[in-house]
């Protein structure tokens, strides 16, 4: 098994998560057989590993909360939406800028103070 987060995550390696993670759901493969979904509420870390402490993982037979993962690991986190439309509406903005100087330059014209 290959797990690879969904549409609505971005990978980052464990030793880059912190304080603004926690509370959130999060996804990783801890091993060859497990996926894991979970809410995180704490992390530990030391220079080669992170622990993450989950909510709404454990209690079952089989189902541990707590994880340790070297720094380098894959975990995928809900993908900032705020920052995600920003950038969007960015290059948005850059492409129309750029439409808007070519439909200027086409005619031999410069209409921009008709605007």
């Amino acid at each position: 098994m290959d797990y690879t987060g969904s549409q609505s995550e971005k990978a980052v390696p464990a030793g880059e998560l912190g304080r603004s993670h926690i509370g959130q759901t999060i996804s990783f493969q801890p091993n060859e057989f497990t996926i894991v979904f979970g809410k995180l509420a704490g992390i530990a870390r030391t220079e080669a590993m992170v622990y993450l402490s989950l909510t709404g993982v454990g209690n079952g037979t089989h189902l541990k909360d707590e994880y340790d993962l070297p720094v380098t690991h894959e975990v995928f986190v809900p993908v900032d939406v705020i920052s995600n439309a920003e950038s969007t509406i960015k290059d948005l903005f850059g492409k129309v800028q750029e439409n808007l100087r070519g439909a200027g330059h086409k005619g031999g014209e410069d209409r921009t103070d008709r605007l």
